[in-house]
């Protein structure tokens, strides 16, 4: 199939997308897994795949257009051929990339570019190393490009990271200023991980735990919501100090294909999950299966994405985390060496951060029974905190601690002032 077959899409997008003239953009990692972009630090927020290039929201508006205004700062993508996985690249598939690319510079978001079984250099298949070269000279200059992704799920599918070793080799030696992401399963069969240590700089694993039954996506043993906890200190460990992004569900094949019934996670589901990933180590979240047809009504099948979806959850989900809200600065801070201290439970995993004169604790609780429990080791602060998106909620602190509940998967967000 060829985008040249398709005249009026490519016209369409070419009077919609400004001349491009913003230059190629540094991508880095800092020495705590912080993505800086020219020197911005940012906490990534990023969906895949994301509605089409030139693909509208329910108000006419862009799509891609409300997901940047909503705090979307990266998408994953893919060719727009849509070829089956096992299919050949070929020249027409890595050109067929640019409209996601352009479309994306257009609103000031960056991509990470999914290149499936070309990241693998097997001197039996000379003609990968050519097609994977042709792809890196292509587009390490595009304003829009942010990462690469290699293969996917190496582990799970037995693949030796040997030919990922000299892929990502031959991405570093033609283009520096971007890293290389590697997503792993979320199954025994995909250890040991720290094997493929040297295949990329930013590490995840994929999990969508939200099923009926629950727990289809992976074989860890734990059903529960917590397995996003699971899977992403598994990876942190497994990444010795590099960077790690985690993927979770908004819908996939065990949710959105024929014979299995559709379900999504609700938002207190996704903000446990979301939360959890932060705590145990993410410096990033990405999204996945909002283009999936079988996950979408009938407004939304027109217009291609999962915009209820996103209205009802998502959108809420992101004013706790992108950029403008009061959490942001400690998302891209490093992980304060405070000795805070929490009795009472053994199920509740909690992180501190350090910006000014303000603490943030972020804690989250496994499944299990509604308790209440006592943080202590703070030093001089105000008598309150604020429990951040519980206005007007707050905790009373007495010589350096405080007590709070905690139902199953709740997640509380506490900012303390510290005094003088």
């Amino acid at each position: 199939m060829s985008i040249m077959r398709y005249p009026i899409f490519c016209l369409i997008l070419f009077l919609t997308i400004p001349t491009l003239i913003a230059r190629a953009n540094n991508v880095r990692l800092d020495e705590n897994g912080v993505t800086e972009v020219d020197g911005k630090k940012m906490f990534v927020l990023s969906v895949s795949l994301p509605p089409r290039p030139v693909a509208k929201a329910p108000d006419g508006s862009d799509g891609l257009a409300v997901l940047k205004r909503d705090g979307l700062n990266f998408m994953r993508i893919r060719e727009t051929l849509f070829q089956k996985e096992d299919e050949p690249w070929t020249e027409e598939t890595v050109r067929s990339i640019k409209p996601w690319l352009d479309a994306a510079a257009s609103q000031g978001l960056l991509c990470w570019v999914t290149l499936h079984k070309l990241a693998a250099i097997n001197p039996k298949k000379p003609e990968n190393e050519k097609l994977l070269r042709m792809t890196i000279e292509m587009y390490k200059d595009h304003p829009a490009l942010g990462a690469w992704k290699g293969w996917d799920e190496p582990a799970w599918v037995k693949q030796p990271p040997e030919p990922m070793v000299a892929a990502y080799k031959l991405f570093k030696d033609l283009d520096p200023n971007h890293p290389v992401v590697i997503i792993q399963a979320p199954m025994k069969a995909s250890a040991p991980l720290e094997q493929y240590h040297d295949t990329g700089d930013i590490f995840g694993v994929d999990i969508y735990p939200v099923t009926y039954p629950p727990g289809k996506h992976s074989d860890f043993g734990n059903h529960e919501i917590s397995l996003v906890s699971d899977c992403t200190k598994w990876i942190a460990a497994a990444s010795k100090g590099k960077s790690v992004w985690m993927t979770l569900q908004i819908a996939w094949a065990g949710t959105a294909t024929p014979g299995k019934t559709l379900r999504f996670p609700t938002f207190e589901q996704q903000r446990y999950m979301a939360y959890a990933a932060i705590i145990d180590g993410a410096r990033g979240l990405n999204w996945q299966g909002g283009e999936r047809p079988l996950s979408l009504n009938a407004r939304d099948t027109k217009l291609g994405w999962n915009w209820t979806y996103w209205d009802f959850v998502m959108r809420r989900l992101f004013n706790e985390l992108n950029e403008n809200s009061p959490l942001h600065p400690a998302l891209i801070a490093p992980d304060s060496k405070l000795p805070i201290k929490l009795t009472g439970a053994d199920d509740i995993e909690f992180l501190t951060r350090e910006v000014g004169d303000e603490i943030f604790l972020l804690a989250a609780k496994r499944e299990g029974p509604t308790t209440n429990v006592h943080f202590s080791g703070l030093p001089s602060t105000d008598e309150k905190a604020d429990v951040l998106y519980e206005e007007p909620r707050t905790v009373q602190i007495k010589e350096g601690g405080f007590d709070d509940w905690f139902a199953p998967n709740d997640v509380h967000v506490y900012r303390i002032k510290r005094r003088g």
